[in-house]
């Protein structure tokens, strides 16, 4: 017999047991017990069902009709391996020995078969049944339908397994920032504060991505817009009048697995803007304009009114360099920059398929 989970499964199938016991021995005189003990049959919410030790469907009560589809008409007299799958008709045989022994199965969690055709999980508890010499004649199962719980389980533990993906990923980049920070940060109150910000964005950005535990579309991470992002990550540098940073042109969606290299880089540009450029001064202005060509999309960040810095940093191979470089390099983009008078341009083309699932 193949190896099958007997793990306790609930109690009710035994308090069932119990209470038909208790219900003949409080039978009164003049009451057919008989008619007392199929009454309570009847009126269960478990399929109660009894068979020869031949295998053969001798009662069958309502609630085995609800959880199978057949009626009883359609059952009785007919084999038990009628409800088991083609791969579990070994243990049929298992248990009618383990019935001829006199033993008593408990809580054997196992699939079945509808009259339609699908499966369900349930759990047995099979007793031997004897005549009036004690002689074995049959056996009588107690099947309950275990599909709510076991579906419940699984989507258990898909949730934890989706959130230690997501925890490790999560790990791993900031590992890989702190990394990289940490050869560029000329303090440790830089690199502090660097990785603050950067893992705020991160926060952000995936929190627009997260997908729902429920419902058709669980455990599907969501999907974003270029615009959605940008809007995310420059919040913090609004202005009363809402004027200071502005986008313009074509939305793009973004995958869920695309979204971390996108806000990682954009948020370099915001930062460097807020230190150095367009949003470090009141009368700074950014705009950032989205276009598409059949092969690409062609974003322009453009900083203006502003003076820009001689020595800024990241024009070399500071820690923003480098994480434009990997990124571009991720996303197989091309990048260019030009210090215009009243401010700097990046210039990024980004091809379509990019901004899709990584294959």
């Amino acid at each position: 017999m193949a190896n099958r989970n007997y793990a306790a499964s609930g109690n009710k199938a035994e308090d069932r047991l119990q209470q038909l016991e208790a219900g003949v021995k409080a039978a009164q005189p003049g009451h057919d017990a008989a008619a007392f003990l199929a009454a309570i049959v009847e009126s269960s919410d478990d399929a109660i069902i009894s068979k020869s030790l031949q295998g053969i469907i001798t009662t069958w009560n309502k609630s085995a009709e609800r959880v199978f589809g057949y009626t009883a008409a359609e059952a009785v007299g007919r084999p038990i391996t009628m409800l088991i799958p083609q791969d579990r008709l070994d243990e049929e045989p298992a248990i009618l020995a383990r019935i001829n022994a006199g033993e008593r199965v408990d809580h054997f969690e196992t699939i079945r078969r509808r009259k339609d055709g699908t499966f369900i999980d349930i759990s047995l508890t099979i007793s031997p049944i004897r005549n009036g010499d004690g002689k074995i004649i049959g056996a009588s199962k107690i099947a309950r339908d275990i599909s709510d719980r076991k579906r419940a389980a699984e989507h258990q533990d898909l949730l934890l397994r989706e959130m230690h993906h997501r925890v490790k990923n999560l790990f791993a980049i900031t590992g890989s920032i702190i990394t990289l920070a940490a050869r560029t940060a000329q303090t440790p109150a830089e690199l502090a504060t660097g990785m603050k910000d950067r893992l705020v964005a991160l926060s952000r950005a995936h929190e627009m991505t997260l997908p729902s535990f429920t419902g058709g579309e669980a455990f599907l991470e969501q999907s974003t817009t270029l615009f959605s992002l940008l809007s995310s990550l420059l919040s913090p540098f609004e202005d009363e009048d809402g004027g200071r940073w502005r986008l313009h042109g074509e939305d793009a969606h973004i995958s869920a697995q695309r979204v971390t290299s996108l806000a990682l880089l954009f948020h370099e540009y915001a930062t460097n803007a807020v230190k150095h450029g367009a949003l470090s001064v009141q009368e700074g202005r950014l705009d950032v304009t989205s276009s598409s060509t059949p092969d690409a999309f062609v974003i322009v960040w453009l900083e203006s009114n502003v003076t820009l810095v001689a020595n800024a940093p990241d024009q070399g191979t500071g820690f923003g360099t480098t994480l434009e470089q990997m990124v571009v390099r991720t996303l197989n983009a091309q990048v260019s920059r030009d210090w215009q008078p009243h401010g700097l341009m990046i210039r990024l083309a980004i091809p379509r398929d990019a901004f899709a699932d990584p294959s």
